[in-house]
């Protein structure tokens, strides 16, 4: 079996994540902290340390070839899967493990273009995301850009980082029943949660890709069926459900680790562990978004080039704890006691708005 495990420095003398307690914490609260969200002074700290990494960053032109496979290859499913019923054990099957696999990765494709990382031009990686929205079905990469980039800015912050789980959802799906039915719909409350939070600002952009979207949506079923279109939105369905990949959302930032008494006391300057890696296979067909500390650190380095900051800082990343399974984290997830909606770090003030009238350099947004 797959198991999430802590790793250090010395890793023969760290017992596996199963086996060691998690984090102990009033199960109707966050862990709150206040210090400073890491990755800003971690990122200070490679530079000085390996100044060569600044040569990572920028565009990585693949990008929009593997986009443009995947939107082509789930066009052709749609287009294949036309007259199979919906109801039938051979449509569910394609969507999960073709189709889910595909849109899940067309997501991170989108999450990969907000930082610019497809072109040097804002504007063409604006448009390129809109292409990947395609088979997703449901309009959404220019709202979920500004949502994006003010979790990067404010890793935690309640009320700004909308990545974090509501009190509300923390209090109501505080059981396994209550995990389950989250992994399960996990892709709505991502879609809904934002807009209870704060709302951005409509643009441009915002207009375009609803009308793109509309006018493939119905292209699609005036040109095939209504069971094409199906296919799409249960591939985003799925792809945010119970799926291998799925597990990056709960694995990134939910913490399985020990949390002492010391740690959680209020007025502690030690940092909370928030970020959480994955450096397994599943990587391949995800952006390598498992690299996630990485990401965090410096999110202006594509995905292409995430193990290569990996390898020449490999002194900051390999004592950090990190999962061996996307997997294991959702079973975890649901059936330990102990790991739940709340075991999230969560600080009261800092951080930045990215949208809802603040106006950013890009500069600024990408450091």
């Amino acid at each position: 079996m797959a198991r999430s495990a802590a790793t250090t420095a010395t890793k023969e003398a760290t017992p596996p994540a199963n086996s060691s307690p998690a984090p102990q914490q009033d199960s109707n609260d966050f862990l709150w902290t206040y210090t400073e969200e890491p990755h800003r002074t971690r990122r200070l700290a490679i530079i000085k340390a390996h100044p060569e990494v600044l040569k990572l960053c920028g565009p990585e032109p693949m990008t929009k070839y593997v986009v443009a496979g995947v939107v082509g290859l789930q066009v052709v499913l749609a287009y294949l899967l036309q007259s199979t019923p919906f109801w039938s054990l051979k449509f569910w099957a394609i969507a999960y493990v073709f189709g889910a696999t595909a849109n899940q990765n067309l997501f991170l494709a989108i999450h990969e273009i907000s930082h610019n990382l497809a072109f040097k031009s804002p504007l063409a990686n604006r448009l390129i995301a809109i292409v990947a929205n395609l088979p997703i079905g449901i309009p959404y990469s220019a709202s979920f850009r500004p949502y994006h980039l003010t979790h990067h800015k404010s890793l935690g912050v309640d009320g700004l980082d909308t990545d974090l789980p509501t009190a509300l959802e923390a209090f109501v799906l505080n059981s396994i029943l209550g995990k389950a039915f989250f992994c399960t719909f996990q892709i709505f409350f991502y879609a809904i949660r934002p807009m209870t939070v704060y709302r951005v600002d409509l643009t441009k952009i915002h207009a375009l890709n609803i009308l793109v979207q509309a006018a493939f949506d119905v292209v699609l079923v005036r040109f095939t069926s209504y069971n094409a279109l199906l296919y799409l939105l249960l591939s985003s369905f799925l792809a945010g459900s119970l799926h291998p990949l799925a597990g990056h959302f709960i694995a990134e930032h939910y913490v399985y680790e020990t949390i002492t008494p010391t740690q959680r006391n209020p007025d502690n300057k030690v940092p909370l562990p928030e970020t959480f890696s994955y450096y397994g296979p599943l990587n391949i067909l995800a952006y390598n978004v498992g690299y996630h500390n990485e990401h965090h650190d410096f999110p202006a380095i594509p995905w292409t080039r995430l193990h290569s900051l990996y390898e020449i800082a490999k002194e900051f990343y390999e004592p950090l704890p990190h999962h061996q399974s996307w997997s294991y984290a959702i079973w975890r997830f649901i059936w330990d006691e102990n790991v739940g909606m709340s075991c999230r770090v969560k600080r009261k003030e800092g951080g930045r708005l990215v949208g809802g009238g603040a106006k950013w350099k890009q500069s600024e947004v990408e450091a």
